[in-house]
């Protein structure tokens, strides 16, 4: 039968015919833990994806009632700018026992927005992309999960298509905390003034999208959701070796600007 794993921080793996073997594991120095990328988590992998042993649906699932436990509100369903927050949106209706609810439908030939290369096209991206299925929502007050808010032009035009539409009231949770930081790593996060999160409009996020309230997911939070299983696996299970255990450790630099390495500029 085939088994597929991750090859872990510093293993050596041998793969032949007959099987997959580890042939070495260099140690990482001692008191320095590992640094998986965390946005991995929140935004950038399949939800089917499975790092560190875990599911990233689940991972998702556990930022939503994470959030629901931070940041309740007085609503009367819950649901999502489909698709990605989808996991995160189930999490939270199910810890705060609101339904869950489809409000808006995806068109499936538009690319995501995050990575258009311009502002205009951006905004142009988001009427083109979704449907609204007002019956779901008319005259409620509507909890929208969101995976990230990272510049905060995409969430607006939805608000107010929601509130045109008779969304009652529009509250905004968020399943990952704000980003503030650049990525020196790779990952393609915009700089750090075009981050609504270093704006003198974040002060008043809630204003300036047209939301009734905006409640983002802690990095606290966010830290137990992605390592609460990873914990409790290797505390029960007695064959885990020894080089694999230790100090958890998830890169969050993006988000407080602690760096797992030192930079050289």
């Amino acid at each position: 039968s085939r088994y597929y794993r991750e090859v872990l921080p510093g293993e050596i793996v041998k793969i032949s015919r007959h099987d997959v073997q580890t042939l070495d594991v260099v140690r990482r120095p001692e008191r320095d833990p590992s640094a998986f990328c965390i946005f991995e988590y929140v935004y950038f992998a399949r939800p089917d994806s499975i790092f560190e042993g875990q599911m990233v649906y689940s991972v998702r699932r556990r930022c939503g009632q994470q959030l629901a436990i931070e940041a309740p509100v007085e609503a009367d369903l819950v649901s999502t700018v489909p698709e990605s927050a989808t996991p995160a949106a189930l999490g939270y209706a199910q810890k705060c026992g609101l339904p869950y609810v489809e409000v808006l439908c995806k068109n499936r030939y538009v690319g995501r927005t995050f990575i258009q290369p311009n502002m205009r096209l951006r905004q142009l991206g988001v009427a083109k992309k979704f449907g609204v299925l007002s019956d779901n929502f008319k005259g409620k007050r509507v909890v929208i999960i969101d995976d990230s808010i990272v510049r905060g032009n995409t969430i607006s035009p939805i608000i107010k298509l929601l509130r045109e539409s008779g969304a009652k009231e529009v509250h905004i949770r968020v399943a990952s905390p704000p980003i503030r930081f650049p990525c020196y790593m790779g990952i393609n996060i915009p700089t750090k003034e075009e981050l609504i999160a270093n704006r003198p409009e974040f002060h008043d996020l809630a204003n300036y999208i047209g939301a009734d309230s905006v409640v983002y997911l802690s990095v606290e939070g966010l830290v137990s959701s992605v390592q609460e299983s990873i914990k409790a696996r290797q505390d029960s299970n007695p064959k885990t070796p020894k080089s694999f255990t230790g100090k958890l450790g998830h890169c969050i630099a993006c988000l407080t600007g602690d760096y797992p390495v030192e930079l050289e500029w």
